[in-house]
């Protein structure tokens, strides 16, 4: 139930309206905005703000929504639904335009259904007849005509037309010639059209020397058109084929009619379709300029919480003025259900109340209210509203009759189900009494538990309001500085109404305020200044807890900074950690690689394997030992020097080849190697300090590497020339050795015509040098043969540690004849 029935100008929706017809493509959706009314299902209404939500993001998102061709042909199909009747060519030519649109609004829908199923929900059961299509192309060309191959008939028809149209032409061509050359007519004179006939421009002096027919005059009177005699019978004979074409094309217009006629439910209920997206479009664009926003909402309770309101026609008002909207947060609960909002004159107060009846009735309308999104709403069932002057001097009513009118209209059929509306709430008569009858109507409107916005002055009220639960005070607020309204609302207190400051404002005599503010009495004086107190105690309060509260926040920053920090140096830390950890396991492969090329020398030196393999042994439990997890950073970084010690110690040892071939070496006394002795390996630049000597072999420390080496390959060194060969390896083989041996490297062995034992060795050799320095393919020549050799350095690669893969040579380059050697490098 809405109250009174003008309550769409009064709140201003009917202006709503107004903007939204505007934004409609056809007459169809035009007629569903005049058509909208307010509805209190809340199933029915939640369904209509979906519809509007879900076009108003294809309108911002989607792309390839249709908006051509929306045409109402409905009067015209309904039309047809009588025998015998068509539609002319322009009606069929708009039917096949709209179909069209129709076919694409529902391929449109197809495609986003999975995103917007309420959209999708209202193109279930619209068909699309592709045969109506088909057949308007059948009979109407492109240009809107029939077309001659419509039919038979038609086609020969229209043949007699043209052939007599060139007689004509050709007679009146040579009847214009004649007359030219007998001065009747301008030499520069044409044959024209008058009421369908082919007609001469004669002067009016010369047009008895033409014979024929007078069909025209000039404005000026000066010029006749004169139909020639000679062709009068053709033009008839033209004008009856015309008549039998239009018959011909009227016969064809119904044979079209009868034929669509069973599609005819069909094709209205798809234009109710396409009515229907035109006007939740012409919704959506409305909301999409106004800020409208689907609420949350509430189908089993009742009440408002409006966040950011904004009037909308004021809005438009403004921004046309180059002004900003104060929007407004209202509340209305099963605690607060009636709201008494008072202040200033021209604060604000009617404009609160209009915000709060038009965005409820736009609701319950389908259209998205102007407010923040995470506001709420809920389903009223009926609105009063009671507001402007509706004096009547043929219903002999006043301003007061009117309101208290409305009053019992509002008592007699509000509930808890209910939303009142009354502007200035007393008004119109002697203070005292109205304000008694507003105070008693305020009591029955609140044990109803009605919801409610009011407006009034009253003091009286105010302080009922404060008393009496249910209904809560607000306040327009006022800059008591510069005397003028905020239009800013204040729930939870009351507002003063500034009689005194506007009026001095304004320039009313001093002496005159004075003597009111004596008639007035003190206690309204004092009640006015407490309200000011409160208010601006208020506001000041405000300002200190809002200060309080950046301060908080900042502090809540500052911690969070340094929470995030902390737990990026923690990230960092355990990265550096990780990074260490995985500097020591290459540090410890690039070892390992060295004391492959070591066991190689050793093997040269003809190295018991049984020995070879116990100190590979020992290697791997030191490797073991460093990859060994660590709970303390400390002991990470002791371990990763101990790792970088050894590898300097590796690097010294190979510098020392190089250094010993072009060195003599001092023969000492021969006496047995004992442990403690520096040695060195013969036929390389190996030294090392021996650990323990056994009957044919000693055990030898060779940098943080122990092996084992049969006595007669050693030979003893002094402890000078084992720190100089240290000390030169140190120096010299770190960059040049490498970088020499480097350039000197061959990737490629041929080991055709070796025995098993030394092609393994020689392949073994070449691994050991490339993974020492840095190659990561070698080439192995073996032939193909019977494949024995093949298969042994096969078998022997599966096992070498640094294989990475390998496998034949592209068969342009040698195939199955040559293995190549990827290394893990």
């Amino acid at each position: 139930m809405i109250y009174p029935d003008t309550f769409e100008q009064k709140a201003g929706f009917d202006k709503v309206r107004e903007l939204t017809l505007t934004r409609c493509l056809c007459a169809l959706g035009e007629q569903r905005v005049k058509d909208v009314k307010f509805n209190s299902d809340p199933s029915v209404v939640f369904e209509w703000i979906e519809q509007t939500h879900e076009m108003k993001t294809i309108c911002l998102m989607e792309d390839g929504f249709p908006t051509d061709g929306f045409v109402d042909i409905t009067p015209a199909l309904r039309k047809l639904q009588v025998e015998g009747q068509w539609i002319d060519e322009n009606e069929l030519q708009q039917l096949r335009r709209s179909l069209e649109t129709i076919k694409q609004l529902l391929a449109f829908v197809k495609r986003v259904s999975d995103k917007y199923p309420t959209i999708a929900k209202l193109a279930t059961g619209i068909n699309y007849y592709p045969y109506v299509i088909e057949r308007i192309d059948s009979i109407l060309d492109k240009y809107g005509r029939i077309k001659d191959n419509a039919s038979a008939k038609l086609a020969e028809i229209r043949a007699s037309i043209r052939a007599k149209e060139a007689s004509v032409n050709k007679l009146v061509q040579g009847i214009l010639r004649s007359a030219r050359d007998q001065g009747v007519v301008e030499t520069d004179a044409q044959p024209t059209v008058r009421e369908g006939r082919v007609v001469i421009p004669v002067a009016a002096a010369n047009k008895r020397k033409l014979k024929g027919i007078v069909h025209d005059e000039s404005a000026t009177g000066k010029t006749v058109f004169i139909e020639p005699v000679e062709v009068v019978e053709l033009n008839n004979e033209i004008r009856e084929l015309e008549y039998d074409e239009r018959r011909e094309i009227v016969r064809i217009l119904i044979e079209f009619a009868d034929n669509i006629r069973p599609y005819l439910p069909e094709l209205l209920s798809a234009y109710d379709f396409m009515g229907e997206i035109d006007f939740i479009r012409a919704k959506a664009l409305l909301a999409i300029e106004f800020e409208g926003t689907k609420p949350i909402l509430n189908s089993t309770t009742t009440g408002i919480y409006l966040r950011q309101a904004r009037h909308p026609i004021l809005q438009l008002s403004l921004k046309r003025e180059g002004k900003a909207i104060v929007p407004l947060d209202i509340e209305l609960n099963p605690n607060g259900r009636i709201l008494l909002i008072s202040g200033p004159n021209a604060g604000g107060k009617s404009v609160c109340l209009k915000t709060v009846g038009l965005l409820q009735y736009m609701l319950q309308c389908g259209f998205l209210p102007c407010a923040l999104e995470n506001s709420e709403m809920g389903i009223f069932s009926k609105i009063f509203i009671d507001i402007g002057d509706e004096q009547s001097l043929e219903n002999d009513l006043s301003t007061y009759s009117s309101h208290l009118i409305n009053m019992k209209q509002m008592l007699r059929h509000a509930d808890n189900q209910s939303l009142v509306l009354i502007d200035e709430f007393g008004a119109g008569t002697e203070p005292t009494a109205g304000g008694a009858i507003a105070e008693a109507i305020l009591q029955e409107l609140c044990n109803k538990g009605t919801f409610g916005v009011i407006t009034t002055h009253y003091s009286n009220l105010k302080h009922f309001a404060a008393n009496t639960p249910g209904i809560v005070n607000g306040a327009m607020l006022f800059d008591n500085e510069r005397i003028e309204p905020l239009f800013k609302l204040e729930i939870g207190k009351p507002g003063s109404s500034f009689a005194f400051e506007i009026a001095r404002k304004i320039g009313l005599p001093e002496d005159v305020l004075n003597e009111a503010a004596k008639k007035v009495g003190s206690d309204y004086i004092t009640f006015e200044k407490h309200l000011r107190e409160i208010s601006r105690d208020k506001r000041y309060w405000e300002k200190k807890r809002e200060s309080i509260r950046l301060a908080n926040k900042r502090a809540e920053e500052a911690e969070e900074k340094l929470r995030n920090e902390l737990e990026e140096l923690e990230k960092k830390r355990k990265e550096i950690i990780a990074a260490a950890k995985k500097e020591a396991r290459d540090l410890l492969a690039n070892v390992n690689k060295q004391i492959e090329n070591t066991i190689r020398t050793i093997k040269e030196s003809n190295a018991e394997k049984e020995q070879t393999r116990e100190a590979r042994k020992n290697l791997e439990n030191i490797k073991a030992e460093i990859e060994k997890p660590e709970s303390s950073d400390t002991l990470i970084e002791r371990k990763m020097e101990l790792i970088k010690q050894r590898q300097k110690r590796k690097a010294q040892k190979n510098q020392q080849k190089s250094n010993a071939e072009s060195k003599p070496i001092k023969i000492e006394e021969e006496k047995a190697i004992e442990p403690g002795d520096k040695v060195k390996v013969e036929g390389s630049d190996v030294a090392g300090e021996v650990i323990s000597v056994s009957e044919k072999s000693a055990s030898i420390a060779i940098g943080s590497m122990i092996t084992v080496v049969k006595l007669d390959k050693l030979k003893r060194i002094s402890s000078g020339e084992f720190r100089e060969v240290s000390k030169q390896k140190t120096t010299v083989n770190k960059g040049f050795d490498v970088y020499k041996r480097r350039l000197n490297f061959k990737s490629d062995i041929d080991i055709r015509g070796y025995r098993a034992e030394e092609a393994i060795e020689a392949v073994q050799d070449l691994i050991d040098d490339a993974l020492m320095l840095g190659f990561s393919k070698v080439r192995i020549l073996h032939g193909k043969g019977n494949g024995i050799l093949k298969q042994v350095i096969r078998d022997f690669l599966k096992n070498t540690p640094g294989v990475k893969s390998f496998g034949d040579e592209h068969v342009e380059f040698g195939g199955a004849g040559i293995t190549v050697v990827d290394l893990d490098v």
